[in-house]
């Protein structure tokens, strides 16, 4: 019992990671190149996993493809859920995805004596990405700069 256990874990952890780096894939395309932030996929994937999401895949996904006797259900649940995420792939629902997730909107951050508002395009490890309304540019921070 203790290794179908591991085999149903290792399973869910791989179809759940599949899942996982085409969603991350589609939000990196359609969100991030565009606005020409500079971050590498691998960052963006490692920063921006949901442990609870995840761990959830895991299980059920785990579950449905070890324990469940008819096989046709987990395929269908796994091409179903590859059909939904995969979505993000498309250009306007990637960028409104990664919108959703990574922006934060009116924002004010100051620097010096000077106060940036906007929105935070995206907020890396060491650098903040932001939209300045009053330059309608992108523009970058490092994080020690700022005082909000």
């Amino acid at each position: 019992m203790g290794s179908k256990l591991m085999a149903a874990l290792l399973a869910g952890m791989f179809f759940t990671f599949f899942l996982d780096f085409f969603f991350i894939l589609g939000i990196f395309l359609n969100y991030i190149r565009p606005q020409e932030i500079d971050i590498y996929f691998n960052v963006l994937f490692a920063d921006h996993q949901n442990l609870w999401l995840f761990s959830t895949g895991v299980l059920i996904f785990g579950y449905m493809f070890l324990f469940l006797k008819n096989t046709k259900i987990p395929v269908f649940v796994f091409i179903i859920s590859f059909a939904l995420v995969n979505l993000v792939q498309i250009p306007s629902i990637g960028k409104d995805v990664g919108t959703m997730l990574l922006a934060q909107k009116d924002k004010a951050f100051s620097i010096g004596k000077h106060t940036y508002i906007g929105t935070t395009v995206y907020t890396g490890r060491d650098t903040v990405w932001f939209y300045d309304d009053e330059l309608n540019k992108i523009i970058t921070f490092k994080k020690e700069e700022i005082s909000e």
